[in-house]
Protein backbone atom coordinates (compact mmCIF):
# COMPACT_ATOMS: atom_id res chain seq x y z
CA UNK A 1 0.00 0.00 0.00
CA UNK A 2 3.15 2.15 0.29
CA UNK A 3 2.90 5.15 -1.82
CA UNK A 4 -1.32 4.49 -2.56
CA UNK A 5 -4.32 6.10 -1.53
CA UNK A 6 -7.00 4.25 0.03
CA UNK A 7 -11.13 5.47 -0.83
CA UNK A 8 -13.30 4.81 1.44
CA UNK A 9 -16.77 3.68 -0.74
CA UNK A 10 -20.01 4.52 0.95
CA UNK A 11 -21.58 1.75 2.75
CA UNK A 12 -24.73 2.27 1.25
CA UNK A 13 -23.47 2.54 -2.30
CA UNK A 14 -25.66 0.31 -4.98
CA UNK A 15 -22.27 -1.52 -5.54
CA UNK A 16 -24.43 -4.83 -6.78
CA UNK A 17 -27.62 -3.50 -7.73
CA UNK A 18 -26.21 -0.78 -10.69
CA UNK A 19 -25.59 -2.43 -13.68
CA UNK A 20 -22.12 -1.38 -14.43
CA UNK A 21 -22.52 -0.95 -18.18
CA UNK A 22 -25.78 1.18 -18.48
CA UNK A 23 -26.09 2.62 -14.97
CA UNK A 24 -29.86 1.03 -14.11
CA UNK A 25 -30.12 0.33 -10.19
CA UNK A 26 -32.46 -2.43 -9.32
CA UNK A 27 -34.53 -1.91 -6.57
CA UNK A 28 -34.53 -5.68 -5.12
CA UNK A 29 -31.73 -8.17 -5.91
CA UNK A 30 -31.55 -11.21 -3.47
CA UNK A 31 -28.40 -12.48 -2.17
CA UNK A 32 -29.42 -16.34 -3.86
CA UNK A 33 -29.54 -14.11 -7.41
CA UNK A 34 -25.57 -14.99 -7.90
CA UNK A 35 -25.78 -13.59 -11.58
CA UNK A 36 -26.70 -10.24 -12.28
CA UNK A 37 -29.29 -9.75 -15.49
CA UNK A 38 -30.42 -6.04 -16.69
CA UNK A 39 -32.47 -4.97 -19.09
CA UNK A 40 -29.68 -3.62 -20.90
CA UNK A 41 -28.65 -7.28 -21.70
CA UNK A 42 -25.63 -7.09 -19.14
CA UNK A 43 -25.37 -11.03 -17.84
CA UNK A 44 -22.41 -11.07 -15.50
CA UNK A 45 -21.39 -12.85 -12.15
CA UNK A 46 -23.08 -10.35 -9.20
CA UNK A 47 -19.31 -9.86 -7.36
CA UNK A 48 -17.57 -9.01 -10.81
CA UNK A 49 -20.48 -5.95 -11.07
CA UNK A 50 -20.18 -5.21 -7.90
CA UNK A 51 -15.97 -4.67 -8.05
CA UNK A 52 -16.12 -3.03 -11.14
CA UNK A 53 -19.22 -0.51 -9.70
CA UNK A 54 -16.59 -0.11 -6.71
CA UNK A 55 -13.77 0.53 -8.83
CA UNK A 56 -15.48 3.09 -10.97
CA UNK A 57 -17.11 4.91 -7.68
CA UNK A 58 -13.47 5.07 -6.78
CA UNK A 59 -11.76 6.62 -9.75
CA UNK A 60 -14.88 8.86 -9.52
CA UNK A 61 -14.24 9.90 -6.39
CA UNK A 62 -10.36 10.67 -6.74
CA UNK A 63 -11.34 12.89 -9.61
CA UNK A 64 -13.97 14.68 -8.05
Amino acid sequence: WKGKKMVKVDRFFPSSKKCCKCGRVKKELKLSERVYHCVCGNKMDRDCNAAINIREEARRMLTA
